[in-house]
């Protein structure tokens, strides 16, 4: 079996996994919900540009969840036990800000937290996105580090989610981060690396059907009806994990292509954009990501700079010199997207239908 060549990460590994995460999210969460096809009559095809508040763009849970987890792997990224504990004080003051569209085993978990639950006993029963979307900096922080990485994939999703397909999907996105930040991509060894370890029928039948499809030249529209996902990707983490691996390998070097074609296969397009562009983000740098896309950010406190700040100490390691938030200000943040999100909600009613 081949295996994969690891390196630590860099900065700009780092920085474009990051702020790609960002970007996919922004990206995708105007059509949030949305079939393709529906998507396609309010929206309009590729290329994509930011269209939730006047041509400016703001990302969702996605990547506050793979900031929050990148927060915590700086305080302690060689101990599950540790970083959990961390990372649930993290969900706590998060889940307090009042987030617009969080996923339902993620609110159930975090409301276990604050009742007191510990982190070890806080998830719940649920194959949902959550623990894919903080998948992907665990994969890269800790690309030269296999054993501890799907250790703490495996913290991070008994955190919210106890069901064993969350756990296996978060470990191949976490796997394909490590890949990503490796350098060059391979995918016929990431599929010789990952598949053998995954239990799951479904999940292996899917990543083995997206291995034959990239073989052939499918489109990922074509994957995407193959495997009953035409109307949209679903938030369930069976189906969204070979979408997204297979946007990445589909389009490998090119971040636009990647995180479009995602988004536009349509459903949770949000998360499915920033999980692809997370990954395209890893291996591309920032220099590889758009920069109209980048500029067209409309976020405080979470800010593009503040996010670069992020990366640049957990590449150097320096918890304490950490980025903070202006708490207040997340919360002020969130009411505005919640009207945003409200308003978008109700241009829904209206055609074209």
């Amino acid at each position: 079996m081949n295996s994969f060549e690891m390196h630590p990460v860099t900065y700009a590994g780092l920085a474009g996994l990051l702020v790609g995460t960002a970007i996919g999210d922004a990206i995708g969460l105007p059509r949030e919900g949305l079939s393709r096809r529906r998507a396609m009559r309010l929206f309009g095809p590729a290329p994509l540009e930011h269209r939730l508040l006047f041509g400016r763009g703001m990302f969702s849970d996605d990547t506050e969840h793979a900031c929050m987890t990148a927060q915590a792997l700086l305080a302690h990224s060689d101990n599950p036990a540790k970083f959990a504990r961390s990372l649930a004080w993290r969900l706590r003051g998060w889940f307090l800000s009042l987030p617009p569209g969080i996923g339902m085993g993620t609110a159930k978990a975090c409301m276990k937290l604050l009742s007191g639950w510990p982190a070890n006993r806080s998830g719940v029963c649920s194959a949902g996105n959550g623990p894919a979307m903080r998948a992907p900096i665990i994969g890269a922080v800790l690309a030269d580090r296999p054993d501890l990485m799907r250790e703490m994939a495996r913290a991070s999703t008994r955190l919210t989610h106890t069901d064993s397909r969350a756990e296996e999907g978060a470990y191949v996105i976490a796997a394909a981060a490590a890949h990503a930040a490796a350098g060059e991509i391979d995918a016929e060894n990431f599929f010789e690396q990952v598949l053998p370890q995954i239990q799951g029928q479904q999940l292996k039948q899917y990543l083995a059907a997206a291995r034959q499809q990239l073989a052939a030249g499918a489109s990922p529209a074509e994957f995407a009806t193959e495997m009953g996902m035409g109307i949209g990707i679903s938030g369930y983490i069976n189906h969204t994990v070979p979408a997204a691996i297979f946007c990445w390998l589909r389009y490998r070097g090119d971040f636009r292509r990647s995180v479009e074609e995602a988004v536009l296969l349509g459903g949770d397009s949000d998360t499915v954009g920033a999980i692809v562009g997370a990954l395209a983000g890893a291996s591309a740098g920032l220099e590889g990501i758009p920069a109209q896309w980048i500029k067209g950010l409309f976020e405080w406190p979470r800010t593009v700079d503040w996010i670069k700040n992020l990366a640049r100490q957990l590449a150097e390691g320096k918890a304490a010199n950490a980025p903070r938030l202006f708490w207040p200000g997340v919360l002020l943040r969130n009411m505005l997207l919640l009207m945003i999100v409200l308003a978008h909600g109700l241009r829904r009613l209206l055609p074209p239908y």
